[in-house]
């Protein structure tokens, strides 16, 4: 037990820090990042057919669906630092969640992640199926169920 306590004070005293939340270019092998898109596959296509349904209803719904998806970029390109040197940022994917529903913010996480990968070099291309999972599915469909 005492061991444990003295592991969690030094890891406490001396933290590491984290240059990056997403998964970088290359850092996953090949067969990784196959799986980990297939897994992202079901869930983009229900955000596809809510987003068609969406727009099918309501032609001027369109708009507001990409100010969501620009103000999710927007909001998540500014940089917060962190106390431990490192900095995080803001997803703005729970008001598109709030707005459309989880699937169609999984659409726009995953459009959003895409701008980032070439834009602005975060995250990589090759990973942008685990990215997705765990940026633009999981957090959200977790936040919109809770």
């Amino acid at each position: 037990m005492n061991i444990l306590i003295a592991v969690a004070a030094f890891c406490i005293a001396f933290p590491l820090s984290a240059n990056a939340m997403h998964i970088m270019e290359g850092y996953l092998p090949l067969e990784y990042c196959i799986a980990w898109a297939a897994l992202c596959m079901p869930f983009l296509i229900i955000g596809l057919r809510r987003i068609r349904g969406i727009i099918t209803e309501n032609r001027r719904a369109l708009i507001l669906l990409a100010m969501s998806g620009a103000f999710i970029f927007v909001i998540s390109s500014l940089k917060i630092p962190s106390v431990t040197g490192s900095c995080s940022h803001m997803t703005g994917t729970g008001l598109a969640a709030i707005l459309f529903g989880a699937p169609t913010a999984s659409i726009l996480g995953l459009i959003v992640l895409l701008f980032q990968a070439i834009m602005l070099a975060h995250g990589g291309l090759t990973t942008l199926g685990a990215n997705t999972f765990s940026m633009a599915i999981i957090q959200i469909w977790q936040e919109h169920s809770a």
